[in-house]
């Protein structure tokens, strides 16, 4: 009776291990991104920084009076002169009747007299002084208009096509505008171009002449993980706010213009933030310099040559997607000499039936051409090798 039980229990495990084998894996739940957050201003976006993915927008292309917003534009031609040596931190910098005679917000420079570049530049940065932006300006183009072109030409260069810049400092004008779009292209080229200055959008007070000022960016103080950028207003403008934060490393930049008050601004930009970083992520997909495919090259020194992308490519997905996929398509004939910059072929990277990117294929390494016996050999080889 013992055997008889024992049999039937391992008869009956027996008969049910094709049923648990054959059971399907539950299917992954489909990732639903929920709309962007509805949030006082007339327009917004949020972008990731690596990869310039919009995440969420809203009349982002519109033409908007910047206000204060201008003096990034400011600040990136001032790091742009630090750069390459035309300015100096230390260097005293005399003030002009016409930045001491300036209107709005102030960091109360006094006229003839002199002010380092770092002090005026904190005083555009922290305390949004027009008096120490138009100085700033005064000393690198000579006058504030002349200021303006190379302005203007920046704008271009960095791809901000629906920016134009009358003065330095924001204050209203009829020819002065710019767009939620170009606002977040000008905050990534900042952070990318200058890191070593990106650090004076953090700070927290600047004192100067006796008299300390608050940085208007509140999120400095609500949200750890916000290190920049610039506060904007004026009655016609509304408030304005474009911010960065970083969080387990990934970046992401907002720029909220139009908000009805400061706390507006900030919870506008607080709230595309959080949106942002709650249903995205930006993952490296693919390593620049790793070997993607190997490939076959005639008449070279080497019989083949390892493939590559010269870039660390990162993309941004709905966060917990996990099919990525890549594809290497390279040209059927490689014939040497080929450089480290020749395009032999293409890597494709897809999600689902979505295209995320496609980049050219490079050698990564040179392959310089063989000795005239290997051209020769490789030369009739060819005769019969099909296209």
């Amino acid at each position: 009776m013992l055997r008889f039980r024992l049999a039937c229990v391992l008869l009956t495990a027996i008969a049910l291990v094709p049923c648990l084998a054959e059971t399907p894996a539950p299917a992954t739940a489909p990732i639903s991104i929920p709309t962007a957050p509805q949030v006082d201003a007339r327009a917004y976006i949020v972008v990731d920084y690596r990869t310039d993915k919009i995440l969420a927008a809203k009349d982002a292309v519109a033409r908007m009076e910047p206000a204060s917003l201008t003096k990034l534009m400011t600040a990136y031609i001032v790091f742009q002169e630090l750069s390459i040596g035309k300015l100096k931190l230390d260097e005293p910098v005399m003030v002009s009747e016409h930045a001491w005679r300036s209107e709005g917000s102030r960091t109360f420079i006094e006229l003839g007299k002199p002010v380092s570049i770092q002090d005026l530049i904190l005083g555009m940065i922290v305390q949004s002084g027009n008096d120490a932006t138009i100085a700033l300006a005064e000393r690198i183009a000579g006058t504030e208009e002349t200021f303006a072109q190379m302005m203007n030409a920046n704008a271009k260069r960095l791809g901000m096509v629906g920016s134009h810049f009358e003065n330095s400092s924001g204050l209203p004008s009829p020819q002065h505008y710019t767009t939620s779009r170009d606002l977040s292209l000008l905050a990534s080229a900042i952070i990318r171009d200058y890191p070593q200055y990106y650090k004076w959008f953090s700070v927290r007070e600047f004192e100067h002449n006796g008299i300390k000022q608050q940085n208007r960016n509140g999120l400095l103080e609500k949200d750890p993980t916000v290190d920049g950028l610039k506060t904007g207003h004026t009655d016609s403008a509304g408030f304005c706010l474009v911010t960065s934060a970083l969080r387990d490393g990934m970046r992401l930049v907002s720029v909220v213009m139009g908000s009805t008050s400061m706390k507006a601004r900030e919870n506008a930009s607080g709230a595309l933030l959080n949106y942002g970083f709650t249903f995205y992520d930006t993952k490296l997909a693919v390593k620049g310099g790793a070997v993607l495919a190997t490939a076959r090259v005639w008449k070279g020194q080497f019989p083949s040559v390892d493939l590559g992308i010269k870039d660390d490519l990162y993309i941004t997905l709905p966060r917990g997607e996990t099919n990525v996929r890549t594809a290497a398509d390279v040209q059927p004939r490689l014939i040497a000499p080929l450089a480290l910059d020749a395009a032999v072929g293409t890597l494709h990277v897809s999600a689902g039936t979505q295209t995320l990117a496609t980049l050219p294929l490079h050698p990564l390494k040179n392959v310089p051409a063989g000795g005239w016996w290997r051209r020769l050999i490789d030369t009739i080889r060819l005769w019969f090798v099909k296209a």
